[in-house]
């Protein structure tokens, strides 16, 4: 019971008003309605009391009945000395009553509710009245739904953010055998949010998580394993936990059910990130759809190609997307009416499964030579839609649209001569086609790739490569839409919420989540963690940002070993950084750091002319350096002026005495005094003349 006592702290923290409030009791016939009704939070208090006190109630005169039972037909038992254990079977049976069913039936009903308000949601409204769902059935007892509560409480979804909750009702859940709460608890210990840092329970939890079957748990230990994290490294046993991961979304991803990722970089200027290019700005939205009704059909098929797959930040609206391709294919846009086709073919809400109709789109576009209509009608001949089976007409097609350049193409030859589909086995071309979509980031190219490199298939097996590949696949998963999320809450004021859901990321390895979370972390805005803890666990982050290949990140690491934030000072450390940011990434503020060093032999050799070198490269490689180097070199060029001239460097002068006395001998000042004073003779007689 103590899951269900947690439900009514759930409740009174989201902070949301009860609705769907049941009809009469005994009007069984009648078909459920909803009723919004504003609840106070006593009225919830005392609603959830009742029941509570009711199901405990319940509960133990279950008990009571149960050890009764047992006993008596025990006594019977041994009174006719009977062992039959059917008739035991019987009995424990007979002691489970059909209400516990119904109760149960009535709990999944709900959660299943709850799931369709939430996938159909385009409003906070809607995602509470789903969350009140959840609540009644994880009041019923339904794991599901007190996983999405836990949910909700760790990530702030829905209400207030609380972890402490969170913990409790994820450890509870932990002793059910949830694999969600298993992966849960990994990453909090992890971290150390709300509980112990303990890198080995973390692993711990990771590990019965994927052993219960999650995805993400089986994507974090791949990491691990890949880099070393608190693990021996182990290509091969990365590579069996991508390849798990890494099939489970191919395969959605051949039911074209791909997740969009939008990955903002917290880190860009403030400036850039209110437009940044991966989020449209409502502003600029309206703009372009003022635009589209004027007739401007560019924008009219970028709308609707955006709102087919729910792109840069917009909802996915299957009829807005229609709307757009008609408006654009009646101005005779090739691409729309490819798209149009694409829409029948893989059938939706606004537009039902019709090959006909898709076969119409497909060819009426491919008259026109477009890649994305040549490529919809080999599609059509190749499985048979509508029209015969034909290969021979599908590769036709194909080679037409992957000619000019069209990535989904290329991977179907490349599949093609993979699996020997109308054409004999050529893994030599497959690899070829492969390559060349996986260039332009077609998915399923790069997955078939990755099981290339891992088999040794047509190609030098190579794990790492192999690896990398499966990790690319990985990170399309659906739980990167928490980079939204996350973002959006990052720019509502929610640090911790936003926080929390980029340390997820960032522990399934995703670089852009790692540079994120250690960005929000050395802010220390964040309320979550302790400050002293804040700036090493960014320089974790920071580091394994840089270890994927973020110059921004490997210059960070330079500054905090330069400054001993999160670390001790260390200068060394510091301009090897800086060198490898400037040498492998050509990053401008590395090499105006690095010259700064080299400028006075910060853990490092002095070494003006270098100095000076690295200045004038920062200068070439960034625009934005310009004025920077040019101050740095001006105080560089006086500071030695002053050195040389006016206070006489005394190495300076020494080696200039050694060089006079090599070339003129050692009595030379001698002769020079002489000489000044033969010619002072000189002046003052011819003055006097």
């Amino acid at each position: 019971m103590k899951p269900l006592s947690l439900l009514i702290e759930i409740l009174i923290i989201l902070g949301v008003t009860i609705k769907n409030i049941e009809a009469e009791k005994h009007n069984k016939n009648q078909k459920e309605r909803n009723v919004t009704t504003q609840v106070s939070m006593n009225e919830i208090k005392q609603f959830l009391s009742h029941t509570l006190e009711q199901r405990k109630l319940n509960k133990v005169s279950n008990k009571r009945e149960t050890l009764l039972g047992k006993k008596k037909n025990q006594r019977k038992l041994r009174i006719k000395g009977i062992q039959n254990k059917d008739l035991l079977k019987r009995n424990k049976n007979h002691s489970k009553k059909p209400a516990k069913k119904n109760f149960t039936d009535e709990g999944d009903q709900l959660f299943k509710m709850g799931i369709k308000i939430l996938q159909q949601s385009r409003n906070q409204k809607q995602k509470e009245e789903a969350y009140i769902l959840f609540a009644k059935a994880a009041d019923m007892g339904n794991l599901k739904a007190m996983e999405k509560m836990a949910d909700a409480l760790l990530f702030g979804n829905v209400g207030t953010q609380n972890i402490t909750a969170a913990i409790q009702l994820y450890e509870s859940l932990a002793k059910e055998g949830s694999y969600k709460a298993q992966n849960a608890l990994g990453f909090l210990s992890s971290y150390g949010i709300g509980m112990e840092y303990n890198q080995a329970k973390a692993l711990i939890y990771y590990t019965f998580g994927s052993a219960g079957g999650s995805m993400m748990s089986q994507m974090i230990l791949g990491y691990r394993y890949l880099s070393g994290i608190n693990v021996l490294q182990n290509c091969e046993v990365a590579l069996n936990h991508y390849k798990k991961v890494a099939d489970y979304i191919a395969d959605k991803l051949e039911k074209s059910e791909g997740i969009p990722v939008e990955k903002v970089r917290l880190t860009e200027r403030p400036e850039n990130l209110s437009s940044n290019s991966e989020i449209l700005d409502w502003d600029i939205y309206q703009y372009y759809k003022f635009l589209a009704e004027r007739g401007d059909v560019q924008l009219q098929v970028s709308l609707g190609q955006l709102h087919l797959i729910g792109r840069k930040g917009l909802d996915q609206d299957y009829y807005k997307a229609l709307y757009y391709f008609l408006k654009a294919a009646k101005a005779g846009s090739a691409n729309a009416m490819a798209f149009i086709g694409k829409m029948y073919l893989e059938g939706n809400a606004a537009a039902p499964q019709s090959n006909a109709t898709a076969f119409k789109y497909f060819s009426m576009a491919a008259n026109k030579g477009n890649a994305i209509g040549l490529h919809g009608l080999g599609l059509l001949y190749f499985y048979g839609k509508g029209v015969p089976v034909n290969y021979a007409e599908a590769l036709k097609y194909f080679q037409k649209a992957a000619e000019k350049g069209w990535p989904n193409a290329q991977f179907q030859l490349g599949f093609m001569y993979y699996s020997g589909s109308g054409v004999w086995k050529d893994y030599k071309l497959a690899f070829k086609y492969f390559y060349l979509a996986s260039q332009s980031g077609q998915p399923l190219a790069i997955y078939y790739l990755a099981e290339m490199y891992a088999t040794g298939t047509g190609v030098l097996r190579s794990c790492r490569t192999a690896v990398e590949l499966y990790k690319g696949v990985c990170e399309l998963g659906h739980w990167a839409e928490k980079f939204l999320t996350a973002y959006f809450a990052y720019k509502d004021g929610d640090i911790d919420s936003s926080l929390v859901q980029y340390a997820l990321l960032a522990e399934m390895g995703y670089e852009v989540a790692q540079s994120n979370s250690a960005f929000i972390l050395e802010s220390k805005k964040a309320k979550i963690l302790e400050k002293e803890k804040m700036y090493p666990m960014a320089l974790l982050l920071w580091n394994r940002a840089a270890i994927q290949g973020n110059a921004f990140a490997r210059v960070k690491i330079g500054d905090y070993h330069y400054y001993g934030y999160g670390t001790k000072k260390d200068y060394q450390t510091a301009a090897t950084h800086y060198s490898i940011a400037a040498d492998k990434y050509h990053n401008a503020q590395a090499m105006f750091n690095l010259a700064y060093m080299y400028e006075h032999g910060l853990g490092i050799a002095k070494d003006i002319h270098l100095a000076r070198r690295l200045y004038d490269m920062a200068a070439q490689t960034s625009p934005d350096a310009r004025i920077p180097v040019f101050f740095a070199l001006m105080r560089l060029e006086t500071v030695h002026l002053l050195q040389d001239i006016l206070f006489f460097n005394q190495f300076t002068m020494r080696r200039k005495w050694k060089k006079l006395d090599n070339t003129l001998g050692p009595y030379w000042d001698l002769f020079v005094i002489g000489l000044i004073v033969a010619m002072l003779i000189f002046l003052l007689r011819n003055r006097y003349r």
